[in-house]
């Protein structure tokens, strides 16, 4: 009996210590279980960073999304969401909506909208690795523009 409780005890231990090691998960790993409310990312070169900023504001702003990612291209902005999950039934009305609001309040911007979630995944994706460094603004409008063909393929 007295080994059997040293047993359970040691492999506690182990397993205890084995997912501690992953506590410091990405951003990425996690930006479907919980709101990242990640920064906008910018990839081109003259671009008015308070615009991107108040774009996401604005559509953080509806009551039925919950998460947004913004990303500026040369010749897109593509905006990417997620929807509360009670309002998953009227994600249709909810894009038109998103769509009428921000051709509205910024109409010299062309936009791509999508809810998403392999796209928001990418662009918190793109998010990290531009934050550290890794991915030029070259290369972030090349993934920009495949995430952009991704999503109107879709449609």
């Amino acid at each position: 009996m007295i080994r059997m409780k040293r047993l359970i005890a040691v492999t506690s231990f182990f397993l205890l210590a084995a997912c501690s090691q992953n506590q410091q998960a990405n951003e990425s790993q996690l930006a479907l279980m919980k709101t990242t409310n990640p920064s906008p990312v910018v990839t081109k070169q003259n671009s008015n960073h308070d615009r991107v900023k108040k774009i996401e504001k604005e559509v953080s702003d509806i009551n039925e999304i919950y998460d947004v990612a913004v990303v500026e291209g040369n010749k897109e902005t593509l905006v990417v969401y997620k929807v509360k999950h009670m309002q998953r039934f009227r994600m249709k009305k909810i894009e038109k909506d998103l769509n009428k609001m921000l051709e509205e309040r910024f109409p010299k911007e062309d936009f791509v909208v999508s809810s998403d979630y392999k796209i928001f995944l990418e662009v918190i994706r793109l998010n990290e690795r531009m934050e550290k460094g890794n991915v030029s603004d070259r290369k972030a409008e090349k993934r920009l523009n495949e995430l952009v063909k991704m999503t109107t393929d879709m449609k």
